[in-house]
C-alpha cells in the first residue's frame, strides 16, 4: 500500500496535466478532424513562455502568456492550411520545426531554464494550504482546477453556435460550405483554442517540475493521441461531456502504465516503444471488437461444415 498510493498519485498528477493536451487533441482531431502535428512544439512553447514570465516574477500572468502564445501557434498552423493551401499534416510539421528555434529564442538562447527559486502557481497554492489537511496535495489541486476549468469550457464551447459550426466542419466540410459557414474561420478558431490548451499543459508541467528543457514536449502528440484513443475505446458511445471525461481517464491510464513501467526498472529508452504499443492496441482493440462477430460467425460455419 505504501508503494501503490504514491504511484497512483504520481500517475494522477501527470495524467491530469497531460489531459489538457488530450482535450486539445479531442477538439482538433475528433471534432475538427485535423491531425495537428505541431503539438510537440506548442507544448514546449507554452512551457518556455510560462517559465520565462514566471521567472520575471509573474506566475499567474505566465499562464495567460503561455495560452496566448499557444493560440498564436494554432493561428499560424491554421493559416498555413486554410489560406496558403498547405496540407494539414505538412503545416503541423513545418510549424513544429519552426517552433524549435522560437522556443530556444524565448528561453534566451539556452536549451534549459532552471526555476528552483522561482515563485509559481504551485508554490502559491502550497503557501495557501499550509497548515491544512490538503497541504501535501497542493500540486494535484492546482492541476485539478485547471482540468475542471478547461473541461467545463470545452463542454460549453462545443454547444455554442460556433462550437456546432466547428463540429460540422470536421464532420462534413462540404455541407458547411453550402450553408454559408466560413470553414477557414472555424478551423482557425478550433486550432487556436486547442493549442491554447496544449500550451497551458506545457506551462503547468514546467512550473510543476521547476525546470524547462527544450525537449520537454518531444513525443507529446503520441502520448496525447494514445490517451485519447484509450478514452474513446470506453466512452465513444456517450455524448460529448462523457467523451471528454473519457479523454481525461485515458490520460490517467496511459500515465499509470508509464509510471508502472518506470517502477519495474524498464530502461527510459524503451518508453517510446511502450507509447507506440499502446497506440497500436488502442486502435486495434475497437477494430477487433467490430470484426469479432464476423469472425465468430465464420468459425461457426467452418465447424458446421466439418460436421
Amino acid at each position: 500500500m505504501n508503494v501503490i498510493l504514491p504511484l497512483l498519485q504520481t500517475a494522477l498528477e501527470l495524467g491530469l496535466c497531460g489531459a489538457l493536451t488530450v482535450m486539445a487533441l479531442y477538439l482538433s482531431y475528433t471534432m475538427l478532424n485535423v491531425c495537428d502535428l505541431s503539438t510537440d512544439g506548442c507544448y514546449t512553447l507554452g512551457a518556455a513562455v510560462g517559465a520565462t514570465v514566471a521567472i520575471s516574477g509573474h506566475p499567474y500572468l505566465a499562464i495567460v502568456a503561455a495560452m496566448l502564445a499557444g493560440m498564436l501557434s494554432g493561428f499560424v498552423t491554421a493559416f498555413l492550411q486554410t489560406k496558403m493551401g498547405i496540407d494539414s499534416l505538412l503545416a503541423g510539421i513545418v510549424v513544429n520545426t519552426g517552433l524549435y528555434s522560437i522556443n530556444i529564442a524565448v528561453m534566451g538562447g539556452s536549451s534549459l531554464l532552471n526555476m528552483n527559486t522561482t515563485e509559481t502557481v504551485f508554490t502559491k497554492m502550497k503557501d495557501l494550504l499550509d497548515g491544512t489537511i490538503l497541504s501535501d496535495q497542493y500540486s494535484l489541486i492546482v492541476i485539478l482546477i485547471a482540468v475542471i476549468a478547461v473541461a467545463a469550457f470545452l463542454i460549453f464551447f462545443l454547444k455554442t453556435r460556433l462550437g456546432l459550426a466547428i463540429r460540422a466542419t470536421g464532420n462534413n466540410p462540404a455541407m458547411v460550405k453550402s450553408s454559408s459557414i466560413n470553414t477557414a474561420f472555424t478551423t482557425i478558431i478550433g486550432l487556436c483554442v486547442a493549442n491554447a490548451f496544449t500550451a497551458l499543459s506545457g506551462c503547468l508541467m514546467a512550473q510543476s517540475q521547476k525546470s524547462v528543457n527544450i525537449d520537454i514536449g518531444t513525443g507529446m502528440v503520441t502520448i496525447a493521441l494514445a490517451s485519447l484513443l484509450i478514452g474513446r475505446t470506453f466512452f465513444s458511445r456517450f455524448k460529448i461531456p462523457m467523451q471528454i471525461v473519457g479523454a481525461i481517464v485515458g490520460a490517467f491510464l496511459f500515465r499509470l502504465v508509464y509510471t508502472v513501467a518506470l517502477r519495474v526498472n524498464m530502461p527510459a529508452y524503451m518508453l517510446k516503444l511502450v507509447s507506440s504499443v499502446i497506440v497500436i492496441l488502442a486502435i486495434f482493440l475497437p477494430y477487433l471488437k467490430t470484426k469479432y462477430p464476423l469472425l465468430a460467425r465464420r468459425l461457426k460455419l467452418r465447424k458446421g461444415g466439418r460436421k
